[in-house]
């Protein structure tokens, strides 16, 4: 069992658990605000947190169970990590979510700049480069996830800084924002995808680092999320207009 638990230092693991209920809270509080501005009936609102804190739940101990037996550590093309976890929740996500009216109902409801700021949760990246400088992870690949998710952080801060002082230009600014930040995810996804068919072929090292406790929860939830918050701004982008 303990080859299923990174490698880095335990202070690493144990400044990174709080991330992802830290970031589930935001978002809640987002969506909570927008039902409320929706004017959807309290029940409704409290239900509503309710299912996405019970979901997550649920999902994060799913990938937990799933990432302590040793499933997710084999180094397989596709990576089982994104097969089995990343995948099934973005097709949740826009096969369920996306479709239900409500979706919109509170999309209208939700400021621009709140759905830029949750992205400061991506200085998660920073993660990535410490994973590399422990040589646990592929320098290249690190390098890749880490700064780009940490530069879209940086974006995010400014960006609906910009939207909520309504400047001329935070429109223009916020679709350039939104396309680095969606195309930052999906190179990682590539990327990640690449180095493991290097690493079958060629025996160099692998990214079955990110499919271990704690850090598996970051390819498990991250990439799927992130797309989604990033179409979500699209949509608000193209309804605003």
């Amino acid at each position: 069992m303990e080859n299923y638990f990174s490698n880095v230092p335990t202070w690493v693991s144990l400044l990174f658990i709080p991330t992802f209920p830290i970031t589930i809270y935001f978002v809640s509080q987002i969506i909570k605000r927008g039902a409320i501005d929706a004017e959807l009936p309290q029940k409704q609102v409290n239900n509503i947190q309710l299912g996405i804190w019970g979901f997550f739940t649920i999902y994060l101990t799913y990938t937990f169970l799933l990432s302590i037996t040793g499933f997710l550590s084999e180094n397989t093309l596709p990576p089982r990590v994104l097969l089995f976890t990343a995948i099934p929740l973005l097709i949740f996500l826009f096969g369920f979510i996306f479709n239900k009216p409500l979706y919109l109902k509170i999309l209208d409801k939700i400021p621009l700049a709140s759905l830029i700021r949750i992205h400061i949760f991506r200085f998660v990246g920073i993660f990535f480069l410490i994973s590399a400088y422990y040589k646990v992870l592929p320098a290249q690949f690190a390098l890749l996830a880490g700064i780009g998710d940490i530069l879209t952080a940086i974006g995010a801060i400014f960006i609906s800084k910009w939207v909520i002082e309504k400047k001329s230009w935070s429109g223009k600014a916020a679709l350039i924002w939104n396309i680095f930040g969606f195309w930052d995810i999906v190179s990682v996804i590539i990327s990640a995808i690449v180095t493991t068919k290097n690493s079958l072929e060629n025996s160099t090292q692998s990214v079955i680092e990110i499919t271990k406790i704690p850090f598996v929860w970051i390819p498990a939830f991250a990439p799927a999320v992130i797309i989604f918050l990033h179409i979500s701004i699209f949509m608000k982008l193209k309804r605003e207009r």
